[in-house]
């Protein structure tokens, strides 16, 4: 059974009482220090806006990443697939 524990994570001036996986307690600290270290870059750069632009900006850009990430994860899929294909209609041939 995984060990719980409670943590408090600071996201953009608020903290966040969270339930975890102690094995996860790296993982989300990670997390919640690029999301600040991108809330940060955009207060730096835009100064009229307020903070809940600048978690949602950088919340958009994650996910942009993320999407990226799978579509790439994809293709590489699709190529192992078609490689697998080909090395099979290789051995049928011969």
């Amino acid at each position: 059974m995984d060990e719980q524990l409670s943590i408090k994570v600071q996201i953009a001036e608020r903290f966040y009482p969270l339930k975890i996986k102690l094995a996860d307690e790296e993982k989300i600290r990670k997390a919640a220090k690029l999301i600040n270290d991108k809330v940060l870059q955009y207060k730096q750069r835009y100064t009229d806006k307020d903070t809940q632009d600048f978690i949602a900006m950088a919340a958009l850009q994650f996910v942009i990443n993320l999407l990226d990430c799978e579509q790439q994860q994809n293709v590489v899929s699709l190529e192992k697939e078609l490689t697998d294909l080909d090395s099979e209609l290789d051995q049928l041939l011969k």
